[in-house]
């Protein structure tokens, strides 16, 4: 009888000890969210503060304020979905991806950028255009340049689109488009790929490793061997992080259908702040000149 007693007091001490546990897990599980989402919310009311505010005046910064602003409207529904701090963390991600819109918009019309942007995932990697370079490809004429210009209105603050590289700059069109919304590349985009960066001194891919997409795995060895990998996780904007496989093109991974990013893409229509057309601009108020 005796050992009966003791096993149903060890049983029900271990029981016990089962539900503590479960509640301290869930617990901290909740208080990461919270502050994952906070994190988030704080960049997305400082993107919105800037699309809000400022007016583009003319093709080059009107584009990227009506791409900023689908980036505003695409971090919104996110962060109101989002269940897991992975999800917060991607909707911190898409804020400030906006962010590096409204910079380029603001120098764009003269203006000061503002403070530095923290590095988007894939954003190293893929370098930047350090020069002018114009290309014809499949009966178009493709332009890209480090500058803002009316041959060159459409910015892309660089990383990686479906798995590929996409160096930062501002190009004669989205070129890039095509695989964002389809999540992949066409067949032909090795080509001009390598027709437009081949030699560019910023851009530190050939024709194979685009192919191949190069850029992943390069990117994951520099995340682990130069930075040290997420050296500040959701502490701050200065932080790394930690992306769950975020890739600049496609939001799928996260199992989000927002409209704007359920496949890898942006809807183009998405924010309607006053018309987010490149020949509308957005009304938002105009003439904010304030740092971000």
């Amino acid at each position: 009888m005796a050992t009966v007693v003791v096993l149903l007091i060890v049983l029900a001490v271990v029981a016990i000890g089962v539900v503590v546990v479960n509640r301290a897990q869930r617990a901290r599980a909740t208080t990461r969210l919270a502050d994952a989402k906070a994190d988030a919310r704080r960049l997305i009311e400082r993107l919105g503060g800037q699309v809000y505010n400022l007016t583009g005046t003319d093709e080059p910064s009107r584009q990227a304020l009506a791409d900023a602003g689908e980036r505003f409207n695409a971090a919104g529904a996110q962060i109101e979905q989002a269940t897991t701090p992975a999800q917060a963390r991607l909707a911190k991600e898409t804020a400030l991806e906006g962010l590096y819109y409204v910079g380029a918009a603001r120098t764009a019309m003269g203006m000061d950028p503002g403070p530095a942007v923290p590095e988007l995932d894939g954003q190293r990697s893929a370098g930047k255009v350090t020069e002018d370079r114009t290309v014809d490809y499949d009966g178009r004429r493709i332009e890209a340049s480090p500058t803002p210009s009316s041959e060159t209105p459409n910015y892309y603050p660089g990383g990686r689109v479906a798995g590929r590289p996409v160096p930062a700059g501002w190009y004669s069109e989205p070129w890039w488009r095509t695989a964002l919304v389809a999540g992949a590349w066409g067949v032909g985009s090795v080509l001009l790929f390598d027709a437009l960066f081949t030699g560019m001194s910023g851009v530190g891919y050939d024709s194979a490793a685009f192919e191949n997409g190069y850029g992943d795995g390069y990117q994951a060895g520099l995340d682990a061997g130069g930075d040290g990998g997420d050296q500040g996780g959701d502490g701050g904007d200065q932080g790394g992080y930690d992306s769950g496989g975020y890739d600049n093109g496609g939001y799928a991974d996260s199992g989000y259908d927002t409209g704007g990013y359920g496949v890898g893409g942006y809807d183009t229509g998405g924010y309607d702040g006053g018309g987010s057309d490149s020949s509308g601009g957005f009304d938002g108020g105009g003439g904010f000149d304030g740092g971000f």
